[in-house]
Order: C-alpha cells, then sequence, then structure tokens
C-alpha cells in the first residue's frame, strides 16, 4: 500500500487530540494511589497537628509564673499530673500548677508553654526552674503545620511517597484519581521472537513490545503486551479484533509499503485509515487509525524509530487521558559536534546526553543500541540541512 496520508507532525498532532477519547476518574483506597495521578485538588479537611501539643518532653505550666525565675531566684511549681502521647488530659494547670507531659501529647487546659526537663530540678511533687519561659514556647499550637482549608496538592499531580504521607496526614482514606489507559501493544513480524525461544537464522529477539509496554507504565498507563502477530492477515487480524477491549492499540512493525505489510488494508476494512506517513524521519511509515472509537497505532519496526514516534505521538494522547497536558515536552541543549541533514523533512536524530551537551548517536536507526545508548533526541526541522558545533538544539527527552 504507498503512502495515501502523508501529514506533517503538527497535523498528526492535530489528528490524534481530535481522538474521542477523554480523561475519566475513579476513586481508590489511598494504598492503591501510589504513582497515580490526582484527579482533585486536595484541600486540608482538619488542622495538623489538630490540637495544641508538646514540642519536647517536660512541664506544661503558666508561663507567667515563671517570668521572675532566675539561678538566684528559681521558681517552684506543684506536679500535679501527667499527660503522654495519645491520652486526653484529665487536669487543668492553674497558678503555681505543673503537669509532666511527653513530646506530642495535648496540653492540658491552662498551660501556654512547656518547659524541657533537662534544664530543671524535680523534687518529689516539685519542680524547681532557673528561667523564664514565654508563651508559646515548647508547644506546636493546632493547625501550625498545616491549617483547615489550606491547597496541600493540585488536581495533575502525581502522587508519591511524599504526597500520599501528606494525603494520610489529614486522613485520607480515599482519593479520586485519573483512571489508567488500558493499552494493548501488539508486535509483528515473522522473524520476531520472544525472549527465552531459541534464536534460529534468521530470527531476532522482540525488543518493541517490552520497550513500549514499560514505557506506557512509566507514562501511567496499563500495559497488556499481546505478544506477537505474524505477517499474515488472518493472524494480525486477530490481534487487532481482541485488542479492541482496550482503549488504545499500538503496533510495532509492518507499517511500510511493502506487499506483506497489511497493517494499514485491516484498519481500513475494521474502520478508518486517518494517518499513513508522516512527514519526518526516522519513522515516515507510520499509521494512525480508528476502530469503533479506538486509536490504532502503527509503529516502526525499528527500535530507535518505534519508540521515537510513541514519544512523539502516543506519549501526549496518555497524558491526555490522565488529566494532563497534550504536548511534547522538550529542552534545550548545545550539540557536541556538526551534522547533517536532509533538507525537505524534519528529521529526529538519537542524542546522549553530557550535562548541558547533546552527543549525536549517528548508528542509524536499525540499530539496537541507537536506542539503548540515547538519552533522547533532537529535532532537525525540515529547512535545515546542517546543524553546527556549539547550536542550542530541542531535545525530546526519553523520559515518562
Amino acid at each position: 500500500m504507498a503512502f495515501l496520508k502523508v501529514v506533517s507532525l503538527e497535523k498528526a498532532l492535530e489528528i490524534i487530540n481530535s481522538f474521542p477519547l477523554k480523561p475519566t476518574i475513579e476513586e481508590i483506597e489511598i494504598e492503591e494511589a501510589h504513582g497515580r495521578i490526582l484527579a482533585e485538588d486536595i484541600i486540608s479537611p482538619i488542622d495538623v497537628p489538630p490540637f495544641d501539643r508538646a514540642s519536647v518532653d517536660g512541664y506544661a505550666l503558666k508561663s507567667q509564673d515563671t517570668w521572675n525565675a532566675s539561678e538566684s531566684n528559681p521558681v517552684v511549681l506543684k506536679v500535679i499530673g501527667e499527660v503522654h502521647a495519645g491520652e486526653e488530659p484529665k487536669v487543668e494547670v492553674g497558678d503555681g500548677e505543673t503537669v509532666y507531659i511527653s513530646t506530642g501529647a495535648v496540653l492540658p487546659r491552662g498551660a501556654d508553654a512547656v518547659i524541657e526537663f533537662e534544664v530543671v530540678e524535680r523534687e518529689g511533687d516539685k519542680v524547681i526552674i532557673y528561667k523564664p519561659v514565654y508563651p508559646q514556647a515548647g508547644i506546636m499550637k493546632a493547625g501550625t503545620d498545616i491549617p483547615k482549608g489550606k491547597l496541600l496538592l493540585k488536581k495533575g499531580t502525581k502522587l508519591g511517597f511524599k504526597e500520599t504521607a501528606l494525603l494520610s496526614a489529614v486522613g485520607f482514606e480515599r482519593v479520586k484519581v485519573f483512571s489508567k489507559p488500558k493499552v494493548a501493544i501488539i508486535s509483528t513480524g515473522n522473524e520476531i521472537i520472544l525472549p527465552g525461544e531459541e534464536l534460529r537464522p534468521g530470527k531476532i529477539y522482540d525488543i518493541n513490545g517490552r520497550a513500549v509496554s514499560d514505557a506506557v507504565k512509566e507514562l501511567g498507563g496499563e500495559a497488556h503486551f499481546m505478544r506477537i502477530a505474524r505477517d499474515n492477515e488472518k493472524s494480525l487480524k486477530k490481534k487487532i479484533i481482541e485488542a479492541l477491549k482496550y482503549d488504545i492499540i499500538i503496533l510495532s512493525g509492518g507499517a511500510s509499503g511493502g506487499t506483506r505489510d497489511l497493517t494499514a488494508s485491516i484498519i481500513e476494512e475494521l474502520g478508518e485509515v486517518k494517518i499513513h506517513g508522516i512527514a519526518i524521519q526516522p519513522g515516515k511509515p507510520t499509521i494512525i487509525g480508528l476502530i469503533d472509537g479506538r486509536p490504532i497505532f502503527g509503529l516502526p519496526g525499528y527500535p530507535t524509530s518505534c519508540l521515537t514516534n510513541f514519544t512523539l505521538l502516543v506519549a501526549p494522547l496518555i497524558r491526555k487521558l490522565l488529566g494532563m497536558d497534550f504536548k511534547i515536552e522538550y529542552t534545550k541543549k548545545k550539540l557536541a559536534h556538526k551534522v547533517f541533514s536532509v533538507k525537505g523533512r524534519r528529521q529526529f536524530l538519537p542524542v546522549r546526553i553530557n550535562d548541558e551537551v547533546a552527543q549525536p548517536i549517528l548508528k542509524g536507526s536499525g540499530a539496537v543500541t541507537s536506542f539503548i545508548e540515547a538519552d533522547g533526541f533532537v529535532e532537525v526541522p525540515e529547512n535545515v540541512e546542517i546543524l553546527e558545533e556549539g547550536e542550542e538544539v530541542r531535545v525530546v527527552l526519553f523520559k515518562f
């Protein structure tokens, strides 16, 4: 099949962004929330701490009782009880009185400060104090750490261990997150075998199935590797039909114009081919279509081309379904040495990043190590033939 619907990268992204998929939201237990994307702003429902509490082990007292204390004129207070963490105080501190209190315990009524036990002397039910204590010393007021009503986390935040700890601190048992897009991954080709199988002449181990599946997971999606479809209509069509229970379908290989590349004709039979060819290098023979409202991507077979086009085309859609912006993220680096490009076609050149420098990898998209050694790729505009050493370039990172 010839390339019938070749488009620019911008047009391809416009078409993908128009696909009828929208983010969905689910509520999950906090135990399952790590790594998920928040679908709501989080407002603290409580003060943290929820009560005035001691921040040291010592004695809770009325600060004004100590204001005249000195080494030569110590103040003596009567100990009327103890308060430990987790207990509700059953005593009230009056004038000339004090209560032993442990760190984290609720400050008893009447007290407005805590003095450390190390700087006082205890004699039976008496405490001897040699220095003044000022109001609020040794205590943490309710809401000092987190006040009730404070915005803690914004919608779209990825929940790491710090964020889940914060949710726990304010009592969240469940949280609303964006549902994980379910992505089917199918490798294609008669030459492809799975790791663990015997490597016979003419065969190669599948790379793209593993790489794309784990890239989907790193983005926050749910990957379903459906193994390998062979280069015949029956095998490939069966796999595609099985994959229609998922949100997105990704195939690698079988996207060029060769007689055995059936992807486009099967998509056309089952749905509609939206794009057959993108004006970029590598990765021109990319197919994008819709079947029953589900996007299907036929990516090139070479690992570097496959993962480059995944990063450019599929990753923005997955991010969108996770409540994030639909966009390609760039960073800027300086080129390590001069490179030449083909004028008239936008090129993406794999590079390794060393500090602020992008080092081109010139092994070709067919080399496995072109992808393995690359941190990302440099965009070379279609009207540019030479990029000079030290020139600032835009780099898209293989970072999900």
